[in-house]
């Protein structure tokens, strides 16, 4: 069942989540260590309007387990999104001014900021089913261009993204990584 993310999932969410992380190699995650930002993300899900809070995330549910997640929101919020993470860094005595430095969605676009699946559940075409139901998702929302980046190493992730159709239209660098950006044309 694909649906909005609820507070009892927060637990199987976070690890979900936290192969992006991973593969991001963010310093303050290095510096701070994964199990004291799971406790600052964590939180940060209780918290409306920020890029990880349960009102931006989707998920694709199995049997009562969360196999998937889908965050995401307008690029029109993305200079504030991260606002209600920092209060809770600073609570947390963690002094960075922000995750995300970098402009990841461009003017316009509905920007995919995370898509997961979880590893018990990955090369089974649940990824694809679950970006099929996201975009039929922001179709009826009324939403006109979807947006991603994805890794340019990441070609299990690339597939999936050109499956559904979505379509390289450049390319930028998110921290010292390479992305391609993608989009989705939601009125063809």
């Amino acid at each position: 069942m694909f649906r909005y993310a609820k507070e009892e999932d927060a637990d199987q969410i976070l690890p979900i989540l936290f192969q992006i992380f991973d593969e991001m190699e963010l310093d303050v995650f290095k510096e701070i260590g994964n199990e004291k930002m799971a406790q600052v993300i964590k939180e940060g899900f209780f918290q409306p309007g920020y890029r990880y809070g349960f009102d931006n995330i989707l998920v694709n549910e199995i049997d009562g387990k969360v196999v998937a997640i889908v965050v995401g929101y307008p690029e029109k919020l993305e200079d504030n999104i991260d606002e209600p993470l920092i209060k809770i860094m600073h609570k947390y005595g963690i002094k960075e001014k922000n995750l995300f430095g970098d402009k990841e969605a461009w003017p316009g676009e509905w920007y995919l900021d995370s898509f997961a699946v979880a590893p018990d559940y990955q090369n089974k075409g649940i990824g694809t089913k679950t970006m099929e139901h996201f975009i039929d998702v922001m179709r009826e929302r009324g939403e006109k261009i979807l947006s991603l980046n994805v890794d340019v190493n990441n070609e299990p992730a690339k597939h999936v993204y050109v499956k559904t159709g979505f379509k390289k239209v450049g390319q930028l660098y998110i921290g010292s990584h390479l992305y391609d950006h993608m989009q989705y044309d939601l009125d063809k």
